[in-house]
Formats: C-alpha cells, sequence, structure tokens
C-alpha cells in the first residue's frame, strides 16, 4: 500500500505547453510588424536586384523636409556620422545605407554620403525600392 503512495506521476501533460506556444506565438504576429527598421519613407524606385547587405546595414534616412534619421532618432547629420564612427570601431565590416525620400532634397542625400566618405566609410549604399 505505500508503494502506490510513493509512485511518481510520469505523465507529460500537454495542456500547459500548447498553452505557453500559442501565448508566444500570438506576442510575435502582434509585435512582429512593428519591428520595422527606421522611418515612413517613400523611396524611389530602381531596378529589380537589391543588395545582398541590404538586411545587415545601418540605415541613415533623410526625409522630403532633408532632416536625418539614425534608426528612428532624429538628429543632426555630424552626431550620425559620429555614431557611425563609433560603431564602425567596434565592427569595421559596417555596411551604411542611405534612405533618402523620393521628395528629398539631393543636397541632403549627397551630404550625408558625402560626410560618411570622409569619415572613412567605403561602402555607403542608397536604399531604393524594387520594381
Amino acid at each position: 500500500m505505500r508503494r502506490d503512495k510513493l509512485r511518481a506521476n510520469s505523465s507529460m501533460q500537454l495542456t500547459p505547453m500548447i498553452d505557453v506556444m500559442a501565448t508566444l506565438l500570438a506576442v510575435f504576429m502582434v509585435t512582429a510588424p512593428m519591428m520595422t527598421n527606421g522611418i515612413d519613407l517613400d523611396l524611389p524606385r530602381a531596378g529589380r536586384q537589391a543588395s545582398a547587405a541590404a538586411g545587415h546595414a545601418i540605415v541613415v534616412s533623410v526625409d522630403k523636409n532633408g532632416e536625418y534619421y539614425l534608426s528612428k532618432s532624429k538628429m543632426p547629420l555630424e552626431k550620425i556620422i559620429l555614431r557611425l564612427a563609433a560603431m564602425r570601431a567596434e565592427n569595421p565590416a559596417l555596411v551604411v545605407m542611405i534612405a533618402g525620400d523620393a521628395k528629398a532634397d539631393y543636397g541632403a542625400v549627397m551630404r550625408a554620403m558625402g560626410g560618411l566618405k570622409d569619415a572613412g566609410f567605403d561602402s555607403v549604399s542608397l536604399k531604393t525600392r524594387t520594381e
């Protein structure tokens, strides 16, 4: 009689695990669309081929008013260049892309590109929409 009471319940309960997995799935489905990188821009159209490094690049955005952004943070171009230079010190293979709004001033985009080139960034690309 004593042995029956000491016997452990060896069956696995799947219901709590399924509940946790369903909750995690719902959380990821809700938060995934919010994880876009950067601000909303109307990018100019280009060819069909996208850059292979586009998914791993740091994006500097220029909106239609000529304002500069690093991710979603608005800041002066000089501060962006200093931050990117610090990031490059830790990761020499850092790739930078400039996303300029289609209505952005051409000079603002070129100031960003020139500033990055002057700071020693050899690989600076322009981000576009593929057709």
